[in-house]
Order: structure tokens, then C-alpha cells, then sequence
């Protein structure tokens, strides 16, 4: 018992000391903060920007669907916007979810802003962009999937077509498409581990540094993984208590 005891107590010290060696020693442990609060930037700001772009490509796209004959029989300059808004909405979603976000992040920073060395800022483009496309549909689904008569209601109460998106649709769109907007933003918070293809010092690229630099690979990684576990575990936390309280509000 006492020998076993004793390997244990072995096992423990030499793990404080990879640990110390790993992290401690010159600092390293200042890669982790910084690619930490790198991720949560882009993150949050890719966040932002694909909301934003969702929700303009889903309220084009979906008031052509269910506008179309109407406003094809009355013709006229907004039919034809609206028109080409929608076929260059499509041909955005085409582009951007047929082609890889590493391709999109690096033409984004060896192309578009070839003169820019602020990779933070070219990342928040980069994912932005690419989740808009995916944030669009989502929200394109969850409004067709709110019934013609909500629409009708609204209109019949005397609100425009933009109030009875704001009050009636997008309160209920918001509802269904919860879970799903939820594994859309845990997707993104994953794909930025591929920002270090540009120089940014994000979570894993700190990760590897470190490895490389102690040529330890096993403890800087793992703990990159259990950071990124951590955050996407607090992301569905907060966000089953918000299906909750939904839920409650519907009583």
C-alpha cells in the first residue's frame, strides 16, 4: 500500500513539475491568456457581424419568397430590387458555404487586406462573413416556418409589413431556431482555432507554440482542450436557461 501510495505521490510531483516547466518558466502561461482572449474577440465579433449579415439576407430572401406574385403583378422598380437583392443573396450563400473557411481566411488575409497585419480584425471578417451564410439560413427557415396566418393577423391589425415581422414573426422565429443559432455559435467558436494560419496568436496556436517550444505536446494541447470544453459548456449552459425562461413566458 505504501509503495502505491508513494508512485502516486511520484506521479503528482513530476506533473507539478512538467506543469511549472510548461507554463511558468518564461511566461508561457501569457500565450494562453492572450490566445484566450484573441478567441473570445473574434468570437464575439464574427458573432455580431454574421447576425447582422443573417439578418439582412433572411429578411431579403424571405420577403421575395412570400412576396413574389404579388409584387411580379404590380411590377415596378422594387420588384426588380428586390429581385436582384435575392440573386445576389444566393449567390453569396453559394459561394461562401461551398468553399472552406481556411480558403475564405486566408484570401481575406493574404488578398483583401494584403496591407492590414491586424489579424484580429481580419478574422472577425473572415468568420463573420462565413457565418453569416449559415446564420441566414437559419433564420430564413425559422421565419417559413411560422405559419401565413400570423402575417395575415398582423397585417389585420393595421401593422406595416416590417411591424409584424418585428412584433408578430421574429419573436417566434427566435423561439424555434434557439438550439439550432446555439450549435451555430459553438461551430464558430471551434473554427477560430484555425486562425493561426495567419498569424494570430489565438487559443490553439498558443497551445502549439508552447508545445513546440518545450516539445511537450501533451499537456499545453490538452489544456486547450479543456479550455475550449469549458467555454462550449458554459455557451449551452446559458443557453438552455434561456429555452427555460422562453418557455416559462409562453405560460
Amino acid at each position: 500500500m505504501i509503495p502505491y501510495l508513494m508512485s502516486i505521490s511520484a506521479a503528482f510531483a513530476e506533473l507539478a513539475d512538467d506543469l511549472r516547466f510548461v507554463f511558468i518558466e518564461k511566461d508561457r502561461y501569457q500565450q494562453i491568456i492572450t490566445g484566450f482572449f484573441n478567441t473570445l474577440k473574434i468570437t464575439a465579433g464574427a458573432l455580431l457581424v454574421g447576425v447582422i449579415i443573417g439578418i439582412f439576407i433572411a429578411a431579403v430572401r424571405t420577403s421575395f419568397d412570400k412576396n413574389k406574385e404579388s409584387m411580379k403583378l404590380r411590377g415596378g422598380p422594387g420588384y426588380v430590387l428586390l429581385g436582384i437583392l435575392n440573386a445576389v443573396c444566393k449567390v453569396y450563400l453559394t459561394v461562401i458555404r461551398g468553399t472552406p473557411v481556411v480558403v475564405q481566411l486566408m484570401i481575406a488575409y493574404f488578398v483583401i487586406f494584403a496591407a492590414s497585419d491586424n489579424g484580429v480584425l481580419v478574422g472577425i471578417f473572415a468568420f463573420g462573413i462565413n457565418s453569416g451564410a449559415y446564420v441566414a439560413e437559419i433564420f430564413r427557415a425559422g421565419i417559413m416556418s411560422v405559419e401565413n396566418g400570423q402575417f395575415e393577423a398582423g397585417r389585420s391589425l393595421g401593422f406595416s409589413y416590417l411591424q409584424t415581422m418585428r412584433y408578430i414573426i421574429v419573436p417566434q422565429m427566435f423561439k424555434a431556431v434557439l438550439p439550432t443559432l446555439c450549435n451555430e455559435f459553438i461551430a464558430l467558436l471551434k473554427e477560430t482555432s484555425v486562425a493561426g494560419y495567419v498569424g494570430v496568436i489565438d487559443l490553439t496556436k498558443a497551445g502549439n507554440v508552447i508545445a513546440g517550444r518545450t516539445f511537450n505536446y501533451f499537456i499545453p494541447l490538452f489544456a486547450v482542450a479543456i479550455i475550449y470544453l469549458c467555454m462550449v459548456m458554459l455557451l449551452s449552459w446559458g443557453v438552455s436557461r434561456l429555452e427555460r425562461r422562453l418557455r416559462k413566458s409562453d405560460r
